[in-house]
């Protein structure tokens, strides 16, 4: 495995989009859309870099670009998620991948590291190993310090200086589901999930009125099944101190071929709906989420 810097491959690993104001208290983040795939990370892996992508919320940061102009920053990775993964604990690290011994602070036995999606990924979306053989255990442990701990880095900085703005902050996690995996019966029609963790990472008037203004555009939305909200969500959201996080899931059908991973007719259409519906969410937050605030807006 080729030691250089992750840093530096990637020119730079991740972007923050700041509004020339910052008008709301919402910051967005798109962990998932990285697209950069490093000759160093191709060459160690089965796959190629079309079959990599398959774990990519591709896109995601385009869809979402609209926000800064209303007033919201927007942080979004450049890595792929298939390299390191941004939206777990940052030492959930499966043994079998790497040669030499893990830290003890190391979560080995997490679902997700069982699952093969740990913080460095084993397998991608559909299922296949994405590495020739083991990984150094260095090689893991430089992609957390390099990548991993200054993206976290910033987005807790972005957030800070939002409640330090308005007293509080709403964090939108922006991320994109394959079609495939709304076959089972009650989700064939979901067109977004919206994920807060069963109403513990955010107000319920935040999920209300996200859903409700997506509703009004024609979608069809479930709430957290099969995504209920990742590392990000949970970790980030406390919404007594009035830290607001919620996770939100996009069927890739409607703006992307899945099969060739290019944008589709319905990207535009899709971009203007989510732009015009979080236009609206801010507005009706306003500076706060408590209701008699929003009363007053």
């Amino acid at each position: 495995m080729n030691e250089t810097d992750p840093s530096v491959e990637f020119h730079p690993p991740f972007l923050c989009a700041e509004p020339d104001r910052q008008r709301f208290p919402f910051v967005f983040n798109a962990p998932h859309a990285g697209s950069v795939y490093p000759a160093s990370f191709l060459s160690g892996s089965h796959l190629d870099a079309v079959a990599l992508r398959r774990s990519e919320d591709a896109f995601v940061d385009r869809l979402f670009a609209p926000v800064v102009r209303l007033g919201a920053p927007l942080i979004s990775a450049r890595f792929p998620r298939a390299y390191l993964d941004v939206n777990r604990e940052p030492y959930e690290l499966d043994p079998r991948m790497f040669d030499g011994k893990l830290p003890p602070y190391a979560n080995t036995r997490s679902m997700r590291v069982a699952g093969g999606l740990g913080t460095i990924p084993r397998i991608v979306a559909d299922g296949h190993d994405i590495y020739r053989g083991r990984l150094p255990v260095a090689e893991a442990l430089r992609r957390i310090e390099l990548l991993y701990k200054p993206y976290h880095r910033l987005l807790r900085t972005r957030l800070a200086r939002t409640v330090e703005l308005f007293g509080q902050v709403v964090l939108i996690d922006c991320h994109s589901m394959p079609s495939t995996s709304l076959n089972r019966e009650d989700l064939v029609r979901a067109d977004v999930v919206l994920g807060d963790r069963y109403g513990t990472s955010c107000a319920g008037l935040l999920t209300d009125l996200v859903d409700a203004a997506l509703r009004e555009r024609g979608y069809a939305v479930v709430r957290n099944k099969p995504y209920a909200g990742g590392f990000i969500t949970e970790h980030y959201g406390a919404p007594a101190l009035g830290r607001h996080s919620l996770q939100i899931e996009i069927n890739r059908a409607l703006y992307m071929d899945e099969r060739t991973l290019q944008p589709g007719a319905g990207f535009g259409r899709l971009t203007e709906d989510l732009t015009d519906c979080f236009a609206d969410v801010m507005m009706e937050v306003g500076g706060g989420l408590e209701p008699t605030r929003i009363a007053a807006e």
